[in-house]
């Protein structure tokens, strides 16, 4: 059985116009090269590739020109094909410490990256379903990734939520209670064992809109992990009033006058939740639900000083130092733009003296325009991570506004929000690996590692019998999926991942050739 079909890798340089077709030549056995600009695809029932993503902006200037693929062999069968995207970094400047988090639109699933597009661990979302909202939460006192998984409604999601430990093993599955379905927009757990998360109901609308019969009210539901029981149900229809809409009802369709994108818990226990079809950010009283204020909107309680105003907004946080981000898309999809670009804003919000003022906005060096999504997200190190929604970027920011890294998603993907966390990844399958004949009497090995975030050598292993494996040759981590020339042509063959300190973190089992 074949088990890979191997392409040709380019250098860093842009592929010509004149390839002639060099995707299709298949590359000699013994050709080892490898780079940023490399990109994968995995054989996949249909044969459908989808992107994670690959560079467009490099200097000012603009590339769409398509890069070549390679098949990665390892991984077990089913995995969906993945792209990888070069990132542009400034010299100088350091991006944040830890991976980038994203669910491409058209991607296979939750999916993470290491600043050069290389991925870490792909994970499919189940046939008919999709995922969004790939973030790092914590539960019981441990690190977890949650995400959305489900399907599309009217711009909404209408599904569940997956909580996963760092050895990738699902340790809860949150539902909505009270007969509703889990929304993508928005799941945050809590320090007390709770999620936070979004949610869509149709109910009777009062006042009724001429001819509108329904409205597709927003939910924010609050309910204990461990047992599912609901602590909070709040409906946008109950305590805010459907003329602060900016979004015009549309004839077929219930009526999304407010369209809730994001909750965080205010230093305060409070909620804080974002309404983009109000143009409305609001605080909201935990237990009882009233609203405490207004930002932005028909109603504001807030002056917004010059620069502040924001329209279509998503991710509004409430930041360590008392600062509010957001970002703003300044458009929609259905309506003319309000901003002529999208931004990530940072707001002094004053309760006092209710004053609403800039302290920082950040740009993306070829101004963009978002109708959809985006999020803004500060680092450890205060440097700021921008996802431009529907616009195919990402870029982090120094916290005075240097562009420190920038990517660019295929043309026509999007990720809902692109984040960033440190993560340690420990999963409990073990190394994919492959290995082929090649020229000269040696052997080609492929390995990969499907979430692993600590190795930083492969060392091969080979021999005749099993318990008498010696070590033929080695190779730092290269990317998601490692080749190693070793001499010779053992029976069996195995590997070894090795950490930055030396030690030893798994022996594969052995496989024969």
């Amino acid at each position: 059985m074949e088990l890979r079909v191997k392409y040709p890798l380019m250098d860093d340089r842009e592929p010509s116009s004149d390839a002639g077709g060099s995707e299709d030549r298949p590359t000699p056995l013994g050709d080892t090269r490898l780079t940023r600009r490399r990109f994968l695809r995995v054989a996949v029932a249909g044969g459908v590739a989808v992107g994670a993503a690959s560079l467009g902006y490099w200097g000012g200037a603009q590339s769409r020109s398509p890069l070549p693929t390679a098949t990665y062999t390892p991984l077990p069968s089913g995995q969906p094909a993945v792209r990888q995207f070069r990132s542009v970094t400034t010299p100088g400047l350091r991006t944040a410490t830890g991976l980038l988090f994203v669910t491409p639109a058209s991607g296979p699933g939750p999916l993470i990256v290491d600043d050069a597009g290389a991925p870490i661990w792909i994970h499919p979302a189940p046939s008919g379903k999709r995922a969004f909202n790939l973030r790092v939460g914590t539960y019981q006192g441990q690190p977890v990734l949650t995400w959305f998984e489900g399907t599309l409604n009217l711009g909404t999601g209408v599904g569940e939520y997956v909580l996963m430990d760092r050895t990738y093993t699902e340790v809860a599955r949150v539902k909505a209670g009270n007969g509703l379905q889990g929304d993508l927009h928005e799941f945050i757990t809590t320090p007390e064992g709770t999620a936070l998360f979004s949610a869509y109901t149709r109910t009777p609308p009062d006042p009724v809109p001429s001819s509108a019969t329904q409205l597709f009210d927003s939910v924010v539901q609050e309910v204990d992990i461990a047992t599912g029981r609901v602590l909070l149900d709040w409906r946008a229809s109950g305590h805010i009033q459907t003329s602060e809409s900016y979004i015009a009802w549309s004839p077929g369709n219930p009526w999304d006058f407010f369209h809730l994108n994001s909750i965080d818990v205010d230093t305060d226990g409070n909620l804080i939740i974002s309404a983009r079809h109000t143009w409305g950010v609001y605080k909201i009283d935990r237990k009882s639900g009233d609203v405490i204020w207004r930002l932005g909107g028909k109603q504001s309680d807030f002056a917004i000083e010059e620069g502040a105003g924001f329209a279509w907004q998503h991710d509004a946080r409430r930041q360590a130092d008392g600062s509010l981000t957001l970002f703003d898309d300044g458009a929609n999809s259905s309506n003319p733009p309000t901003e002529d670009h999208s931004r990530g804003l940072v707001l002094n919000v004053d309760e006092t003296k209710r004053i609403a003022t800039v302290i920082r906005e950040y740009d993306h060096p070829v101004p963009v325009l978002a109708r959809s999504q985006g999020s803004v997200q500060v680092q450890s190190n205060g440097n700021v991570l921008v996802g431009w929604g529907d616009q195919p970027f990402i870029t982090e920011f120094s916290h005075d506004g240097n562009m420190v890294l920038d990517a660019r998603l295929p043309d026509g993907a999007t990720s809902y929000r692109s984040l960033r966390y440190a993560w340690n990844g420990q999963p409990t399958e073990p190394p994919a690996v492959a290995a082929e004949p090649a020229e000269g009497g040696s052997t080609m090995v492929f390995v990969s590692w499907n979430g692993a975030t600590e190795v930083a050598q492969w060392v091969v292993l080979g021999g005749s019998e099993a318990d008498g494996l010696s070590p033929l040759g080695s190779r730092p981590r290269t990317g998601f999926e490692t080749p190693i020339a070793v001499p010779g042509q053992p029976a069996l063959l195995a590997v070894r991942a090795i950490d930055a300190d030396g030690n030893v973190l798994v022996q594969s089992q052995p496989i024969e050739i």
